[in-house]
């Protein structure tokens, strides 16, 4: 693959694997509920595999594609997803063949309009679209506090300007589909230190403000966090609402 693309995760993909959220079962759920067959899901974007292992448990085979190849390398096995190296809008996708479309916490780096090309290409009649993402992350008390000060005023300028959709849950996205309502669903975790940490060294702001300041702002909120959190083992709920966009073609 010669094309370049944005990528902002190969480099951290292992931490990725093992750092990043998992979808509940309820957003699976719904996303199977749109649709009558729950034969073929695909799952573009699909970095290692957080939600495409999930779509397992409803559909009976996922096609989960990446750009990267070091994000399929470190992908979740299971038995019924088959990862490619693809972009998203040349899936290698049988045509008229997909039942249900995702792409979960990737589309705000895609070129939309080949993408929705090609969700039009693969999906069968009465077919669906959905569009995932989840943005800040919510803890209460101090430990909230230091998270959204590191998030809001010590990293804000050095996010790509993509994340400016995530913020605003993919609304400002062109959604050319007929578009359908979605219950409130979130993700829930129980971290300790290490997993929340962990899981912040895996942003993109984290790599782009290292680069620009020759330095690592995240040591200087690693001590804040310590000190706030307590002993590093003590479990903590973390909560990120989600967005979703799903729809049918018109």
């Amino acid at each position: 693959m010669a094309e370049r693309f944005k990528d902002h995760f190969s480099s951290r993909s292992a931490d990725y694997a093992r750092y990043r959220p998992v979808y509940p079962l309820a957003l699976v759920d719904h996303l199977a509920s749109l649709v009558a067959r729950q034969d073929l899901a695909l799952d573009c974007g699909c970095g290692t595999g957080q939600l495409s292992t999930r779509l397992a448990a409803r559909f009976r085979r996922v096609v989960a594609t990446d750009a990267s190849a070091r994000q399929i390398e470190n992908a979740e096995p299971h038995d019924a997803v088959e990862y490619r190296r693809a972009p998203a809008d040349r899936s290698g996708v049988s045509e008229g063949s997909a039942d249900l479309v995702t792409a979960a916490q990737a589309a705000h780096w895609f070129d939309l309009e080949p993408f929705y090309a090609e969700v039009r290409r693969v999906l069968r009649p009465g077919g669906a679209l959905a569009l995932i993402t989840y943005g800040n992350m919510e803890i209460e008390g101090p430990v909230g506090e230091v998270v959204r000060d590191f998030q809001h005023n010590v990293i804000a300028g050095f996010w790509p300007p993509e994340r400016c959709h995530v913020e605003t849950g993919y609304r400002l996205f062109p959604f050319p589909f007929e578009e359908v309502s979605s219950p409130f669903l979130a993700i829930q975790a129980s971290w300790s230190l290490p997993d929340l940490m962990g899981y912040v060294e895996t942003w993109s702001a984290v790599r782009n403000a290292e680069a620009a300041l020759g330095s690592t702002p995240g040591d200087a909120f690693a001590a804040r966090l310590g000190a706030a959190w307590g002993e590093p083992d003590v479990r903590r709920s973390v909560t990120w609402p989600i967005s979703l966009r799903a729809g049918y073609l018109r």
